[in-house]
């Protein structure tokens, strides 16, 4: 069974990781480096005709360590990736423990990481760019963007540059697929283990472009059998 063949609610696909992590003994961090990975290829395959330097927007939560996952791997297969790290440098240092692993493997590439806490100082922030990730943030959003992250996003998404959106475009809902106030519209969402249904209603299509499901590790039984409750459901 394909796993585009059917649709995970956030609440359901925190129920899948939570299963495959504590009941089956996958490394998180491991779940986050294959997303990562998989947004990285998915990624390289668009730069082979725009080889430009990319823009790696990092969060505070787990979507940002997908991010430095992704950057990582770009770098290790000789391309440039710029990161930008939106919210304090408090929030920085302060991330869940693959999130921190993460940011020890980036700055053990002797990569800077910028840190962007401030509206005003978002003039440069797409100097030299060509493709955007935006890993800022994933499903777990659920309350309109503003301020900082609001501002970060409209600046983004007025550089019209292509954006690939990782899991979910920051700004959509997973469930509903409304705008949480503002989002930024992705040429590409890479999204894990199978769709969600805020992609596939409302605003999700226009604001997720092409989407693409990839598989980053929870073992297959568990994901037949959400599917199958998937199905029932429906």
């Amino acid at each position: 069974m394909p796993t585009d063949d059917f649709v995970l609610t956030r609440a359901e696909a925190r129920e899948l990781d939570r299963q495959a992590i504590e009941e089956h003994g996958v490394p998180s961090l491991l779940l986050m480096e294959n997303a990562g990975r998989a947004c990285a290829f998915e990624l390289m395959r668009e730069l082979e005709e725009d080889p430009e330097p990319v823009l790696v927007l990092v969060g505070p939560g787990n979507n940002g360590g997908d991010g430095l996952v992704i950057a990582r791997t770009l770098v290790n297969h000789g391309l440039a990736a710029r990161v930008v790290f939106v919210g304090s440098s408090e929030q920085l240092e302060s991330g869940s423990s693959d999130f921190a692993t993460n940011l020890a493997l980036w700055r053990d590439l002797n990569e800077p990481i910028e840190v962007v806490s401030d509206p005003a100082n978002l003039r440069a922030l797409g100097r030299g760019t060509g493709w955007v990730v935006d890993a800022l943030f994933g499903t777990g959003l659920t309350r309109p963007l503003e301020g900082l992250y609001a501002a970060v996003v409209e600046a983004v998404a007025g550089l019209g540059r292509p954006v690939l959106a990782v899991d979910l475009p920051s700004g959509l809902d997973a469930d509903e697929g409304r705008m949480l106030g503002v989002a930024l519209p992705a040429r590409l969402t890479v999204t894990f283990v199978a769709s969600k249904p805020g992609l596939e209603r409302a605003d999700g299509p226009a604001l997720a472009g092409r989407v693409v499901v990839v598989e980053i590790g929870v073992p297959r039984p568990l994901v037949l059998a959400a599917a199958r409750r998937s199905q029932n459901d429906g």
